[in-house]
């Protein structure tokens, strides 16, 4: 009887809700929803944030608040969708995993590999540059063979293609992984590191924040030169995918990408003239 009573007490509360409040909870959460659709209908396009990944992101540790190239380009992507932009720390290994799990509808600087593929989508190129490498002083790389020799210490962050050249390139070197950048370029300053491998625009942005880490080395034999893309969920609608590739296409075809990522090192003391003309935007 208990029971009967509670089932009745429960469909007159329901009948005395208003017709709208049940179709919006219902809408609240739509089965099979897309990251086109639900950015545009919840107005709120959650970006992977990289504490420390300069020139992309950089996260102030009082107010949370983020900067960087890539903050600038999320805010121009929110534009399009009348959206604001939320963001959820990271580093670049588990921006995929954050991806796949549906905590984050985009990572930036992701470069697409086959394994990444399996599990995320990317876009077209934002941008295309080489890697090279932080060293201690007195240690003057061009190559990576200068590198693969068993008395350097090479440390990366642990799931990036740092870690994949690294691991390619130098496999007689001492191979030390971290979870961030930071704590490997605090590996390099502590002398735990001999080099740490980074790509251009990283390399730039470290020395230009501080000087005394620098010079930034290219290496060559091979020149290792990797697109940059924008990672997303991988779902069989690619409308959120097509405009991305549009506002890349648009926004690299004039220029503004350049801008962007310019203005983001130049906030870290790097100058135009430093940027090295292998570096395409």
């Amino acid at each position: 009887m208990t029971n009967r009573v509670g089932r009745r007490a429960l469909t007159g509360a329901a009948a005395l809700l208003p017709a709208g409040a049940l179709i919006g909870t219902a809408e609240a959460q739509p089965a099979n929803e897309t990251t086109f659709e639900r950015v545009r209908r919840t107005k709120v396009l959650r970006v992977a944030g990289l504490p420390g990944a300069l020139p992309y992101f950089d996260k102030d540790l009082t107010s949370g608040r983020y900067t960087g190239a890539c903050v600038d380009m999320a805010n121009d992507i929110a534009k399009v969708f009348d959206a604001e932009v939320t963001y959820l720390d990271a580093t670049y290994g588990t921006s995929v995993l954050d991806l796949q799990s549906n905590k984050v509808d985009l990572a930036f600087a992701l470069n697409p590999s086959p394994q990444r593929a399996l599990s995320i989508g990317f876009t077209h190129a934002a941008i295309i540059h080489p890697f090279g490498c932080l060293a201690k002083h007195g240690l003057n790389p061009t190559t990576w063979d200068d590198l693969n020799k068993p008395e350097i210490r090479i440390c990366f962050d642990i799931g990036s293609l740092h870690e994949v050249a690294a691991r390619r390139y130098c496999p007689k070197a001492q191979l030390i992984g971290f979870q961030t950048t930071d704590q490997c370029l605090l590996a390099l300053q502590s002398g735990h590191a001999d080099v740490q491998i980074l790509a251009a625009l990283l390399c730039l942005a470290a020395v230009g924040k501080n000087p005394s880490l620098g010079p930034y080395h290219p290496l060559a034999n091979p020149v290792v030169a990797l697109p940059s893309c924008l990672g997303i969920q991988w779902e069989n609608d690619w409308r959120f995918r097509e405009v991305l590739n549009a506002w890349i296409d648009f926004n690299r075809g004039t220029g503004q990408i350049r801008e962007w990522l310019l203005d983001g090192l130049a906030k870290f003391g790097v100058k135009r003239d430093q940027v090295p003309s292998a570096l395409s935007f």
